[in-house]
């Protein structure tokens, strides 16, 4: 079976103008440069996508329906099933789709409050229900927003970190959210003052996320382990000490 002549344009003109978004941004970015640089007319474009704001509803579609898919299947299990669900399929799916996700990023406001922004919108209200559960109090609806949050915003700032690394941290950052009691704030009574002060230097330890990378990453030989210490920001004495409790 051959491809349809039509999809295959459309396509063409997705990939192009993902290139030019990215290369130069949404706003910078004309309907006759996309045309150039595929060699169509004005009007092609125009004829599978009647003004730009459609070019970017495009390319953020599959990513929309991806995670549409990951809550309608997590709305069907239990609540602690669910809540993991979301927030590793939530972290593997916006890994799925990192250039159409940064393209939306630095282009926020485009979105505006059509269409596509009033679904982006259901789609996290759904993910923190199911990640904070059911009759959660306030804190709980808090901490699910930021959960949310810690799944999705390193991919935009971390352009360099590969996938892997970058899933291993994410996920463990998360998981000390959620396990965590809440912080002490600074009227809290029996908090020093160094306490207060104290800043966070290299973690101590590795999460679970980041052992098993560390340990995939050496195993495959691709990286040392001062690569691997560089990369997940701890100390060689640290990498050592877990990959030698396998």
């Amino acid at each position: 079976m051959t491809a349809d002549p039509a999809d295959d344009t459309r396509t063409r003109i997705l990939r192009a103008a993902l290139d030019l978004f990215a290369e130069q941004g949404y706003q910078r970015t004309s309907l006759r440069q996309i045309g150039e640089r595929l060699r169509l007319t004005k009007a092609a474009i125009l004829y599978h996508f009647p003004a730009k704001e459609h070019l970017l509803a495009a390319l953020v579609e599959p990513l929309l329906a991806d995670l549409e898919a990951l809550l309608d299947a997590a709305q069907e299990q239990p609540t602690e099933q669910a809540r993991w669900t979301v927030l590793e399929g939530w972290v593997d799916t916006i890994l799925a789709h990192r250039r159409p996700l940064g393209m939306l990023f630095h282009d926020i406001a485009l979105v505006g409050r059509n269409d596509t922004y009033h679904r982006l919108m259901r789609i996290a209200m759904r993910a923190n229900d199911l990640i904070a559960g059911p009759a959660a109090g306030r804190r709980e609806r808090v901490r699910a927003v930021q959960a949310v949050a810690a799944c999705s915003d390193p991919v935009v700032f971390f352009t360099d970190v590969p996938d892997e690394v970058l899933r291993a941290d994410m996920l463990d950052g998360v998981r000390r959210l959620l396990a965590a009691p809440p912080a002490p704030t600074a009227g809290t009574p029996g908090v020093a003052a160094g306490e207060r002060r104290r800043r966070p230097g290299r973690p101590r330890a590795l999460g679970r996320e980041q052992v098993e990378a560390a340990r995939r990453m050496h195993a495959a030989g691709t990286h040392s382990v001062d690569a691997i210490a560089a990369t997940l920001g701890v100390s060689r004495a640290t990498v050592y000490r877990h990959l030698d409790e396998q």
